[in-house]
C-alpha cells in the first residue's frame, strides 16, 4: 500500500468531523513511587498526598499503574506501601497492572512475563474489590508490547481472558530524566538546582506536547484524545500543577481513560515497527509511512543531573 493511500485509511473516517477542542487523560506508571529522593515511608507518604491533592484540585480523574514489587521491604510486604496505594484509591483514582517487577515483553518469554503480571494483581485487585472496583487497566512495561506478531497476538489473547484492557499512550516523554535530576538534587540539598530543574519541565512538556498535536493532525485531520503517562515521583508531586495550567492554556480538557478510549482513533491497531518504546501515536505514523519527528533534547543541566539514570530508561 503506498503512502498516500495509508494516510487515506487514517484520515477518511475522519473528514466530516467537526475539529474538537483538545482533551487529555493522565496516567501513571510506576506506583507507588518513582525516581523520589529517598524511599523513606514519611517522605513517600508526603510526596503521595501532594500529588493527589493536585490531581484533586485540578480535578484530574486520573489513573496509576501499579509495580508491586515496590510494596516490599526485604522481601516482606510493608504495609505504609500498601497504604500509598489505598490513598489513590480513597481519593477517588483509579488503579492499573503494570506487572510486578517491571520486565519487558520483548526481552523475556512470554510465560515470563504473565506469571510477572499475574503475581503484580496479588495486592492491587483485592485492594480494588475492598473498595468496591474492580482491576481493569493494563500497561506495558517500557511501553514494549512484544518483539514478534506470535507474542503480540497471544499476549493479547491472554490479557482478554483476565479481562485487562491495554492502557495506551500516545504522549511520551522524557519526563523521567527530568524526574530523577529532579531527585538527585533534592537529595544533595541543591534547592536552586531542584528550581532550575522543575522550572525546565513545564515548556519541555509544551514542546512534546506540540509535536503530538501535530502529529495527530498529519495522520487524522484533527485533534485526537491523548493520553499521557507520567510517573509517581516528586516532580509531579510538586509541579503538576504548573503543567495542568499549562495544559488548559493549550485548551486541554482533562478525561478519563473510559473517554479517550472512545475515540475513533483508537480502533486502529497499535504499530508493529519494531521500534521498542514507542507511544501509539509514533507506531500509527510508521504504519502510514512517516516519521515521527526526534523528540525534543533535554537540556543538558538537567541529564548532567539525571547521571547514570538518564541511560537507563524507565
Amino acid at each position: 500500500m503506498t503512502r498516500r493511500l495509508l494516510l487515506l485509511f487514517f484520515l477518511l473516517p475522519f473528514a466530516a468531523v467537526a475539529t474538537p477542542a483538545p482533551t487529555v487523560a493522565i496516567t501513571f506508571d510506576d506506583l507507588p513511587f518513582a525516581a523520589v529522593p529517598a524511599e523513606d515511608d514519611a517522605q513517600l507518604e508526603a510526596m503521595t498526598a501532594r500529588l493527589l491533592h493536585s490531581l484533586q484540585a485540578e480535578q484530574v480523574p486520573a489513573v496509576g499503574f501499579v509495580n508491586e514489587a515496590k510494596l516490599t521491604r526485604d522481601d516482606t510486604l510493608d504495609p505504609r506501601r500498601v497504604g500509598l496505594l489505598r490513598s489513590w484509591i480513597r481519593a477517588g483514582f483509579e488503579l492499573g497492572n503494570h506487572t510486578y517487577s517491571h520486565p519487558s515483553l520483548n526481552r523475556i518469554p512470554l510465560d515470563a512475563f504473565e506469571a510477572d503480571l499475574l503475581r503484580g494483581e496479588t495486592v492491587t485487585r483485592p485492594l480494588m474489590q475492598s473498595e468496591g472496583k474492580s482491576l481493569r487497566w493494563f500497561r506495558h512495561p517500557f511501553l514494549h508490547q512484544g518483539a514478534t506478531p506470535e507474542v503480540r497476538r497471544a499476549f493479547q489473547a491472554f490479557l482478554a481472558a483476565h479481562a485487562y484492557v491495554v492502557a495506551p499512550v500516545t504522549v511520551n516523554s522524557a519526563e523521567w530524566v527530568f524526574a530523577a535530576a529532579y531527585a538527585r538534587a533534592l537529595e544533595q540539598g541543591d534547592e536552586a538546582a531542584a528550581r532550575r530543574i522543575g522550572a525546565a519541565y513545564v515548556p519541555y512538556m509544551q514542546t512534546v506536547f506540540a509535536q503530538a498535536e501535530q502529529l495527530a493532525l498529519d495522520l487524522f485531520g484533527r485533534p485526537i484524545a491523548h493520553v499521557l503517562v507520567l510517573h509517581a515521583n516528586a516532580l509531579n508531586a510538586d509541579y503538576f500543577d504548573a503543567l495542568a495550567a499549562m495544559l488548559r492554556q493549550r485548551g486541554y480538557r482533562f478525561i478519563s481513560l473510559d473517554e479517550a478510549l472512545k475515540d475513533s482513533a483508537y480502533a486502529s491497531p497499535p504499530g508493529s515497527s519494531g521500534v521498542e518504546g514507542e507511544s501509539w501515536l509514533e507506531g500509527w505514523a510508521r504504519q502510514a509511512g512517516l516519521r515521527p519527528p526526534l523528540p525534543p533534547p533535554v537540556p543538558g543541566f538537567v541529564t548532567r543531573w539525571a547521571g547514570a539514570a538518564a541511560l537507563r530508561g524507565y
